[in-house]
Parts: C-alpha cells; sequence; structure tokens
C-alpha cells in the first residue's frame, strides 16, 4: 500500500510568535516522516508574511485567503496542498519525535477520517499547585479523563490535528468566523471533528504516543485567567450546539460533567481530609469554580442566542 502523502500547516498572525514558529517548524523538520512540505499561512499581515519568507526559504508561505482568524488561516493552507493528509500545527508547539509518523500511522484504517495526538502543557514557569489536571484544556493541553491508548474518539485538537483533505474539504472546512480571532476562542476544532464526521460517515482517532509540547505562558498560569477561559469554553460549547444538532452533540461534555469531574473532586476532597496538604483543598475548590465559571458561560450563551441559524460553511475547494 502506497504511504499517504502529507502537508504541515501552520498558521501564525503576529511578529511576536516569530521565535515560536520558527521552533515549530524545527521541531517538523526534525521528524524522522519528512512531510512533503510545510506551509505557513499569515493571517492578514503581509509585512510579516514578507519576513517569514526570507527568514524560512525552505517553507512556503501564504496570505490568508478567508477573513481574519484562525480557521480562514488553516482553510487556506488545506486548500493549497496537494498531498493525501494535512497536517494542522500551531505555532507555539514543539512536535516531539514519532509525533508525524504516529498520526500518519491511524489512517491505515480507511474508516479514519482524522486524527490527534497529546498536548504536553510547557509551563513558562510551572503548574500552579491549585490546578487541576482534569482542566489541563483550559491552558491547551490533554487533560486527565482523556484515552491512555489509541483509539476512537469524538474529536481532537487543531494544535495538532491531522485529516484526510478530500474529507475536509467535502465537509467544508473550518467555519470561518467562529473559531479563534483576537481574544475570543470558540471550538472550531470539536465542530469540525463533529461535522467531519457526520458528512463522512468516517471516525476520529486518538494517538495518544503523537506527543507535542504546548507553551503555557505565565499569564494564562493565574485564577482569573483559569475562570475566564472556562466561561468562554462554556459559552463556546453551546454556541457550537447551535450550529449542529443541539444537545446530543455534547455527549462528552455530559460524560465529563457527571464522571470526570465527580470523580476528580472526591479525590481531591479525600486527599484534603486525610491532611495530605492544603493543594487538594484549593485544586478541589478549582474544580468547583472551573465548572462554576463554564455554567455561567453556558447560561449567558443560552440568554442571547437568537432563532437565526447559522448558514454552513462553503465550500473550500476553490477561492473564495
Amino acid at each position: 500500500m502506497r504511504r499517504p502523502t502529507v502537508s504541515v500547516v501552520v498558521p501564525t498572525h503576529h511578529p511576536d510568535r516569530l521565535a515560536g514558529l520558527r521552533t515549530a517548524v524545527e521541531s517538523v523538520r526534525r521528524q524522522d516522516l519528512a512531510p512533503a512540505e510545510i506551509i505557513v499561512v499569515v493571517d492578514h499581515h503581509p509585512a510579516l508574511a514578507d519576513r517569514i519568507r526570507r527568514e524560512l526559504p525552505a517553507v512556503t508561505v501564504l496570505g490568508n485567503a478567508y477573513q481574519r482568524g484562525v480557521s480562514g488561516n488553516r482553510n487556506t493552507g488545506a486548500r493549497h496542498a496537494g498531498s493525501d493528509l494535512v497536517v494542522f500545527l500551531d505555532d507555539d508547539v514543539v512536535a516531539h519525535p514519532g509525533w508525524l509518523a504516529g498520526l500518519v500511522a491511524a489512517f491505515a484504517d480507511p474508516k479514519v477520517v482524522g486524527a490527534g495526538g497529546a498536548i504536553e502543557p510547557a509551563w513558562e514557569r510551572h503548574q500552579p499547585g491549585w490546578f487541576p489536571a482534569e482542566f489541563r484544556w483550559a491552558v491547551g493541553g490533554s487533560y486527565a479523563g482523556q484515552p491512555v491508548r489509541p483509539g476512537p474518539v469524538r474529536n481532537v485538537w487543531s494544535a495538532s490535528m491531522a485529516v484526510r483533505r478530500d474529507a475536509f474539504l467535502a465537509a467544508g472546512g473550518f467555519r470561518t468566523g467562529f473559531g479563534k480571532v483576537g481574544n475570543r476562542a470558540r471550538p472550531e476544532d470539536t465542530e469540525l471533528c463533529l461535522r467531519m464526521a457526520a458528512v463522512t460517515g468516517g471516525q476520529w482517532w486518538y494517538v495518544p504516543q503523537a506527543v507535542i509540547s504546548h507553551g503555557v505562558p505565565v499569564r494564562h498560569s493565574t485564577f482569573r485567567y483559569f475562570l475566564r477561559r472556562c466561561h468562554a469554553e462554556g459559552r463556546g460549547k453551546i454556541m457550537m450546539a447551535g450550529l449542529l444538532d443541539g444537545a446530543p452533540s455534547l455527549g462528552a461534555e455530559q460524560d465529563y460533567l457527571r464522571r470526570t469531574l465527580p470523580a476528580a473532586l472526591r479525590r481531591e476532597i479525600g486527599a484534603a481530609l486525610r491532611g495530605r496538604g492544603h493543594r487538594h483543598a484549593a485544586r478541589a475548590g478549582a474544580i468547583l469554580a472551573g465548572t462554576a465559571a463554564a455554567a455561567t458561560g453556558a447560561l449567558t450563551e443560552l440568554a442571547g442566542r437568537t432563532t437565526q441559524t447559522p448558514s454552513p460553511p462553503p465550500p473550500i475547494g476553490a477561492a473564495p
């Protein structure tokens, strides 16, 4: 069987991220499995695009052909790519050895339309003692409760995501205007995974051995940021449900609330009562606070929703 060809797409948007972009690209170049091309897509910043072309001459550099936002960046890269598989990687991560080969191996199963790997938070300073492992998603990391063995999942994250290009195009790609734009974050990757599975009848595969490290700056280590991020996630998941099939699309979130968080709360409270340190009590408090913040975000979004159903994303196989 012919090994599929691979293109790696890295979105970026600001000169402050240039050092991280160089590191991310270099980590791709060090992979045992060499991609056919590395495509950097710049979000409406021509001067930055020109600088990257000068400093990374072996990389294809494109401008976002869609509206501002990382979803348009990724769609631009996927439309340009000529490979069987498109792999999305963020500009503030480092891919570990074997990352790309691990993701590509998942596509030996023809039912797999997309795959993703584990994301290790790389704290600029250190992980706060109060921070519960079940909430590492709040800083863009894999969290306690996710699978530890390869297998089918509902969704993966776009920081480390591989897709069959034809399936991605058939589903219309990422929904532009919905994902990360400026300081606003919405779960555009989860929404894409659900839509691709529905359109193709295929499944997503999680490969925990395909690892990247994702930088967590000090400003994201505060309790205030934690609450703000949880609130945004609650709003985003309700917005996502409105774009798809409503509550049925939130099955994984419901399981997380029913199983993962109660188990974590019992563990931390039990450890605190056994005198194992104040950090366990602090983590229990953070679990309750994060859950409340997410619930408040969800209620805020529900209160502000309109009855209008947004249109599906347009095909991205042709110029927008």
